[in-house]
């Protein structure tokens, strides 16, 4: 068992399932909590996650392919993606290859939405790239809905992390962002016309908290 990442709610390694090398996400116990209650928590997560990437495949969204759910040991096993994170490369890349996958990206959110699912953490972090393919990875703050806020509410926290982590190509991937989502999503007007509104309550939120 190799140790990919530990988290605050699951820790990621690799292990062998069935003869294939996979990934295991396992959601950890939480001594503060009763058990009773941690227990059913971590397992309606797990399921939840595991439920939400099932259903982005359906859409055609590359996620990774689930092999097993195991609920009484809160995990999921999955396919092993071995591509590199799009915040590891996103710097290095050139403004047409920003262009193509942020167009694509798009494309997948839009995708996503008109299913309402709600990804819950869009950053590049949760995105790997693979031989010119993307996989959105790490659904375990997912959920979802049909609301236009929620929608709205996605698209503006990964605006927001593309802001703080790639600022100098913010405005290119946003761009590109919007053109693959208006192509996936017939109610894209209503979203974007809410993560206006939610950058501006936020802006308000920010000048008041200055006076």
């Amino acid at each position: 068992m190799e140790i990919i990442r530990r988290g605050a709610e699951a820790i990621l390694y690799i292990d062998c399932f069935e003869g294939m090398k996979v990934l295991v996400k396992e959601r950890i116990k939480k001594s503060y909590r009763l058990e009773a209650l941690d227990k059913k928590l971590r397992v309606e997560r797990t399921r939840r996650e595991a439920n939400l990437m099932r259903e982005a495949r359906k859409v055609g969204v590359n996620t990774p392919q689930i092999f097993h759910v195991d609920e009484e040991n809160c995990k999921i096993i999955m396919e092993l993606i071995d591509g590199k994170r799009l915040k590891d490369i996103l710097d290095s890349m050139n403004e047409e290859m920003v262009r193509k996958i942020f167009v694509e990206v798009g494309k997948y959110v839009g995708k996503m939405h008109a299913a309402d699912i709600i990804h819950g953490d869009l950053t590049t972090s949760n995105i790997l790239v693979k031989d010119d393919k993307i996989y959105f990875i790490d659904f375990g703050l997912g959920y979802f809905s049909n609301r236009i806020e929620d929608k709205g509410t996605d698209l503006s926290l990964f605006k927001e992390s593309i802001r703080a982590t790639h600022p100098n190509v913010l405005n290119l991937c946003w761009q590109n962002i919007v053109i693959g989502y208006k192509q996936t999503f017939i109610d894209c007007e209503k979203v974007f016309k809410r993560v206006d509104e939610i950058e501006k309550r936020a802006r308000y939120v920010e000048r008041s908290a200055k006076d």
